[in-house]
């Protein structure tokens, strides 16, 4: 994907969730699933949405045409989600787990920046295993977190408590700020702008801890 495209989509979600509903209907559900689980668990598409379309699906489940409920089913988008996310994430430990360890002693990973891993290390050095619920809310390192855990051989138990913890927490909390504030003329006015501050308080932690090591590494 291009980046003009990447940007497109990541700006205007909603015009685009709003095709896909008109065009397929109930088969979004299943779309969407697709691009949660793509985007948490496969290293190769962390420029997939993922906030702003948990975000954007809010929206559309809180609209209502003619008093009968929104195109999206509010709990039905719960379940797609959350079960994306912990399946997605699981899959990624598990690519970790098994292959992670031959392609690093190779010096670097086919199709992955250093940086982001470099970035994902530097989190569970500072959060320990509660990177797992803490990455989700984080563009980037939540798609490598899962697969650095498999690499580092964090127990599956383990991974798997904060994984599934971490789904539901990311879930609810940008599911229901859609629901609840998507549709608030303001927000529908400029939800290019809501999108872009969305994606900039998630990324927010990131640029903090890049500023930090630039000034130790200056000190």
């Amino acid at each position: 994907m291009a980046l003009p495209q990447i940007i497109d989509t990541f700006l205007h979600v909603n015009k685009h969730l709003d095709g896909v509903i008109q065009a397929y209907g109930t088969t979004t559900y299943l779309l969407l699933f697709v691009i949660v689980f793509c985007e948490t668990g496969l290293v190769v598409t962390p420029f997939l949405p993922g906030d702003s379309l948990l975000f954007a699906a809010g929206t559309f489940a809180a609209r209502r045409l003619d008093g009968s409920p929104g195109p999206l089913s509010l709990f039905a988008l719960f379940a797609v989600f959350i079960v994306a996310a912990v399946l997605g994430d699981g899959v990624n430990y598990s690519i970790g787990t098994l292959f992670g360890p031959r392609l690093a002693a190779k010096g670097k990973l086919p199709f992955v920046k250093k940086e982001h891993l470099d970035r994902t290390h530097q989190f569970y050095e500072k959060y320990g295993t509660k990177t797992i619920v803490i990455a989700r809310f984080v563009p980037i390192v939540r798609t490598f977190a899962p697969f650095v855990a498999g690499v580092g051989s964090m127990t599956y138990g383990r991974f798997m408590t904060y994984n599934v913890v971490g789904a539901v927490l990311w879930t609810l909390i940008c599911v229901l700020a859609g629901y609840f504030l998507g549709n608030v003329p303001f927000v529908q006015k400029r939800f290019e702008v809501v999108i872009l501050a969305i994606i900039f308080v998630s990324i927010l932690p990131g640029i903090i801890g890049y500023l930090q090591e630039r000034k130790k590494a200056t000190a």
